[in-house]
């Protein structure tokens, strides 16, 4: 079938169910299945306490600079 042959509504449904599908392909996380290696699991654990606790990391402005971007 051709699109000249459908009627607007199943030309609608058509492109709803499209947009529909690219949207799913976009939210889809490619890294949901994968584990984290133990020791990256505790680095972020330690990062996670120490923010808690009032500890603040570097500035995105510091990160920057050592980056060599312009901030």
């Amino acid at each position: 079938m051709q699109v000249k042959d459908l009627t607007v509504e199943e030309l609608k449904l058509l492109i709803q169910e499209t947009v529909t599908e690219t949207i799913q392909s976009l939210l889809n996380d490619p890294d949901e299945s994968k584990k984290l290696k133990p020791e990256v699991k505790q680095q972020l654990l330690d990062s996670l306490q120490r923010t808690q606790a009032g500890e603040r990391g570097i500035s995105a402005e510091e990160v920057a600079k050592k980056l060599g971007l312009n901030w």
